[in-house]
């Protein structure tokens, strides 16, 4: 399978800047994944689209304000560092620009407060850094930080808010899990009110969810691994809806990452790992059933996840309409429900 069988033409304009305003009255495609018929709802319309005895899941993890600004201690040169991944004693993977100017031993200032040692490089081209600090480590990321918008997103927020769902809870990712922006608290209110279970789990998003394809053979891939949790409350109620007969379904590609993750046998495990699934058409789901999703960049992973749900040229096909409709794309954009 080819990268390039991934692709399709994207105007810029439809790149959205900023979220629908409220959250909930973003356009929602309802997609068959067995047709590939579509329908264009509103995101407030996605209860009328669940089921009584379906289980919703959503990923809660919290987006930390992962951008840092510094300049080396030696010269004074700026540097900009993303963090992406604890791995114990103060250290963090991270991603850092310019990376020629982040070798080990270097040292980065970032505040009076705040400085970090690189010490080594990883596969991925980060680096590993130990941070120095004095006081809080969460409370000085939270003055100093910066929400880590992706780049193809020019527009300043006016809130920092609008890059977090309404239940987000565990800290720990680099980039919101952005097919739950659309949820409001009334929606949730209203789906719950129509007998439909609502279920969390945790993935700390990283390099592994937007980290782009080299490689021309899809399969040649490796995916970065990323952090993940499910109770054992989460566990349960979704393997009764499994046993039961009723409909599992996913808000977000990093929600069925985690469910596939945990449920590798067909029953979901309980418990906390990493997890460097990598999900392309071929790969038959155990656990989800139906998923919510926004539009994906072209030749990403994440359409690649989303064609493993349905067929690849039925999927194309969907966005090729979501652009002749003038939909919205990426992390602002709007919504797509597979089921």
């Amino acid at each position: 399978m080819k990268l390039s069988d991934f692709s399709y033409e994207l105007p810029k304009e439809l790149i959205a800047q900023h979220p629908a305003e409220p959250r909930d009255h973003a356009r929602l495609m309802v997609y068959d994944k067995i047709t590939g018929a579509v329908a264009h709802r509103y995101f407030y319309d996605l209860a009328a689209e669940l089921h009584k005895g379906d289980v919703l899941v959503f990923n809660d993890s919290r987006v930390i304000p992962a951008r840092l600004h510094g300049k080396k201690k030696e010269t004074g040169g700026k540097v900009e560092v993303l963090l992406l991944t604890p791995v114990g004693e103060d250290c963090w993977e991270v991603l850092v620009k310019p990376g020629k100017k982040a070798l080990p031993g270097t040292t980065i200032e970032f505040s009076s407060r705040l400085c970090a040692t690189v010490k080594e490089r990883t596969d991925f081209g980060g680096r590993i850094v130990q941070f120095h600090y004095d006081g809080v480590f969460d409370e000085i990321l939270d003055q100093i930080g910066e929400m880590p918008l992706p780049p193809y997103i020019h527009e300043k927020m006016k809130n920092p808010d609008e890059y977090q769902t309404v239940y987000a809870r565990e800290r720990g990712s680099a980039a919101a899990p952005t097919a739950g922006l659309h949820f409001t608290r009334n929606l949730m209110e209203k789906i719950r009110a129509k007998g439909v279970e609502t279920v969390f789990v945790t993935l700390h998003v990283g390099l592994g969810t937007f980290r782009p394809v080299e490689e021309e053979n899809v399969e040649d891939h490796e995916m970065h691994s990323e952090f993940y949790s499910v109770t054992p409350a989460a566990a349960a109620a979704v393997n009764r809806a499994k046993a039961e007969g009723r409909r599992v379904v996913a808000v977000g590609t990093t929600s069925i990452r985690t469910l596939e993750s945990a449920g590798k046998e067909g029953v979901v495990q309980a418990g906390s790992g990493w997890t460097d699934i990598f999900i392309y058409p071929g790969y038959t789901y155990r656990i989800a059933d139906a998923l919510v999703t926004n539009f994906h960049l072209p030749e990403s992973t994440l359409l690649m996840l989303i064609s493993a749900m349905s067929k690849r040229e039925k999927i194309l096909q969907a966005y090729r309409i979501a652009v002749a409709e003038g939909y919205r794309f990426f992390s602002f954009g709007d919504a797509m429900f597979i089921r």
